[in-house]
């Protein structure tokens, strides 16, 4: 699932893959997760100023479902843009 979103003249891209841990991790990990991955790109440009990164939730988990991943991509990639490529001097 993929899904393009607009902020402050940056587009997100931001797709949902299904954690796929193996060994320890995998065992105690009972059902699946899901893992969000942003990619921020500049209007004027089609390269992304960044390399695609990576969201689960907090302490490294997985989110539970996709909608949640998705979501929580896009919250992210959009404070990323406010708090690096939007700051302002104060």
């Amino acid at each position: 699932m993929t899904r393009i979103y607009e902020h402050e003249g940056y587009t997100l891209e931001v797709s949902v893959e299904a954690d796929l841990a193996i060994g320890a991790k995998r065992l105690a990990q009972r059902r699946p997760g899901y893992i969000a991955v942003v990619r921020i790109f500049q209007a004027s440009s089609p390269l992304s100023p960044l390399s695609p990164l990576r969201f689960g939730e907090t302490a490294g988990r997985p989110f539970s479902t996709e909608a949640d991943a998705l979501m929580g991509g896009y919250s992210a990639g959009r404070n990323l843009i406010d708090d690096v490529f939007c700051h302002e001097a104060r």
